[in-house]
């Protein structure tokens, strides 16, 4: 589908020079002098670089549009991670770099989203938030109340994040896998 250089939003994926790339910000520019035009920050989907193109209300880009499709995670096998379509059963492997930290947030039968162009994953959706055991969390130190003040704590799936001074070892809490960050104790 061609769309306006200027009607690029941040989400969109394009065609470009050859490649997949993700809309990551967008500006619209009207100098004193020229046309208007828009700024737009690039996001390579199949290797990750970036690149700031410019693109003019008179130019056209072919928007692409992906298949999503749900999938469950069923297990890291190696350095693979395997999830099943959960319409059609059919398994895919997906290599844990892909998800980069991201990855460690995965849980058995947790449900993913798959993006997909022409067959090929160029993406994975998990949960904003997943809910994790605390396995250790440093001591609170005394004295340290005057202002809000987090401590250094490690998940049962070994990634560390600051947590409020109240949280224990073998409490769960609710973390932001976008963010990395405490969100609040599980209920």
């Amino acid at each position: 589908m061609k769309i306006n250089g200027n009607e690029i939003r941040p989400g969109n994926v394009i065609q470009h020079k050859g490649g997949l790339w993700a809309a990551v910000k967008t500006q619209a520019v009207k100098p004193g002098k020229g046309p208007a035009y828009a700024q737009v920050e690039l996001k390579n989907l199949i290797d990750g670089t970036k690149l700031n193109e410019r693109f003019r209300s008179s130019e056209t880009v072919e928007r692409v549009r992906l298949e999503q499709n749900d999938y469950q995670f069923l297990y890291a096998q190696g350095d693979m991670l395997v999830f099943m379509d959960t319409d059609t059963y059919d398994q895919i492997e997906i290599p844990t770099d892909f998800l980069e930290e991201r990855a460690a947030f995965l849980q058995e039968g947790m449900k993913v989203t798959v993006e997909s162009h022409e067959g090929k994953p160029i993406g994975v959706a998990i949960p904003e938030q997943v809910t994790l055991a605390v396995v250790e969390a440093d001591p609170v130190v005394k004295g340290q109340t005057a202002a809000s003040s987090y401590k250094p704590a490690k998940l049962e799936n070994g990634v560390r994040i600051l947590v409020p001074p109240f949280v224990v070892a073998g409490e769960r809490v609710v973390v932001d896998t976008n963010e990395l960050t405490y969100v609040r104790r599980a209920e």
